[in-house]
C-alpha cells in the first residue's frame, strides 16, 4: 500500500504588499511506499516544507490530490496516523519533556496510564531520561529536537513526517538520531523527511526525491540513483616506467610502487587497460568510482 501519494500539486501564495503571486508547488508528483525511508531534497525555498504542509492540512492547495494510506488527506482521519516533527519546533518552554509528553498524549485522548508509559518509553528512547524533569527553555536546539521527535511518537503513528530532523544535532545526536529512525523503519513505520545533511541520508533512505523551484527533478530508489552514475573510473597499475606513462600523455598518480590514472568514461578506462597490457603493465584494479547522493544533488541543481 502506499503510504503517500501526491499527484499534480500546486500551491501559490499571494504578496500583500505588492499583490504578486508566487507559484511555490508546480504540479508535484510523489508515492512513498508503506514501510519505506523516503528522502525529500532540495535548497532552500524549493517547497519542501510547504509540501509537508499541504500533506498535513496545515494549508490548502490551489489543486492536486493528497492521500495517506489511501484516504484523502481533507479527511482529517487520514491524519490520524501521522506523526509531525517541524523543522523549527516551539513548545511551551515552561514545561518539563516529561510534563509536554503527559499534555501531547492527554491532546490525542489516550488513557493516562498509556500516558504516562509512553512518555517513560519515549524518553528513554530519544536519550532524556536524565533530562526529564527540566524545563524546555533550558534546553539546547539539539535537544528541543528529540523531545520534538518524542512527541511526533506519542500516538504510535504509521507515518512520519520529519522536516530537518538533524537540525541542530551534534555528531553523536546525529549517530543516535539514524540509529532510531532505522529502527522505527523496523518496527514498520514509514517515514518521510527532509534533510541538508546528505550523508546521513545517504545511510537511511530507501528511495529519494528532488525538488527544484517548485518541480521534482529527479526520483527514486537511491540503489537505482547512484548505481547509474559513475564519477569517475580508477585504474591501479604497476609495471610501467614513468618515461612510458609521460609518453602516453595521461594524468597519473605515484602511490608507492603502484600508479593511478582517473578516467572519465568507459571507453577512456578500456582502452588505457588495453595500453597498460600491450606494454607489459599488471593491472590490479579498474574500480568505478560511484556518485554519492550529493553529488547527483548538485548537479541537478546546478544543471
Amino acid at each position: 500500500m502506499k503510504a503517500l501519494e501526491i499527484k499534480n500539486l500546486h500551491k501559490s501564495f499571494t504578496s500583500n504588499f505588492l499583490i504578486k503571486q508566487y507559484h511555490i508547488l508546480k504540479g508535484i508528483n510523489i508515492t512513498v511506499e508503506e514501510g519505506e525511508i523516503y528522502g525529500f531534497l532540495g535548497p532552500n525555498g524549493a517547497g519542501k516544507t510547504t509540501t509537508m504542509k499541504c500533506v498535513l492540512g496545515l494549508i490548502t492547495p490551489d489543486s492536486g490530490e493528497i492521500s495517506i494510506f489511501g484516504q484523502p488527506t481533507r479527511n482529517a482521519e487520514s491524519r490520524r496516523k501521522v506523526g509531525f516533527l517541524p523543522e523549527q519546533p516551539y513548545f511551551y518552554d515552561y514545561l518539563t519533556a516529561e510534563e509536554l509528553l503527559m499534555f501531547t498524549g492527554m491532546l490525542f485522548s489516550l488513557p493516562k496510564t498509556e500516558i504516562q508509559e509512553k512518555t517513560r518509553k519515549l524518553i528513554k528512547l530519544v536519550g532524556l531520561a536524565d533530562r526529564k524533569d527540566i524545563k524546555l527553555k533550558k534546553y539546547s536546539k539539539g535537544l528541543i529536537q528529540r523531545v520534538g521527535l518524542a512527541q511526533a511518537l506519542i500516538h504510535e503513528p504509521d507515518f512520519l513526517i520529519l522536516d530537518e530532523p538533524f537540525s541542530g544535532l551534534d555528531p553523536i545526536g546525529r549517530k543516535e538520531l539514524r540509529d532510531i529512525i532505522l529502527s522505527l523503519k523496523d518496527s514498520g513505520k514509514t517515514i518521510f523527511f527532509s534533510s541538508h545533511i546528505l550523508q546521513d541520508m545517504e545511510m537511511m533512505v530507501d528511495r529519494v526525491g528532488i525538488i527544484l523551484n517548485g518541480r521534482i527533478k529527479k526520483q527514486g530508489r537511491l540503489s537505482d540513483l547512484i548505481s547509474h552514475s559513475v564519477r569517475y573510473y580508477e585504474i591501479v597499475f604497476t609495471g610501467i616506467d614513468e618515461q612510458t606513462l609521460t609518453g602516453h600523455q595521461v594524468k597519473y598518480v605515484q602511490r608507492d610502487k603502484d600508479y593511478i590514472i582517473k578516467l572519465e568514461t568507459n571507453d577512456d578506462a578500456n582502452k588505457t587497460v588495453e595500453w597498460i597490457t600491450r606494454n607489459k603493465g599488471n593491472i590490479l584494479a579498474v574500480t568505478p568510482i560511484k556518485m554519492t547522493l550529493e553529488d547527483i544533488f548538485l548537479e541537478e541543481i546546478n544543471q
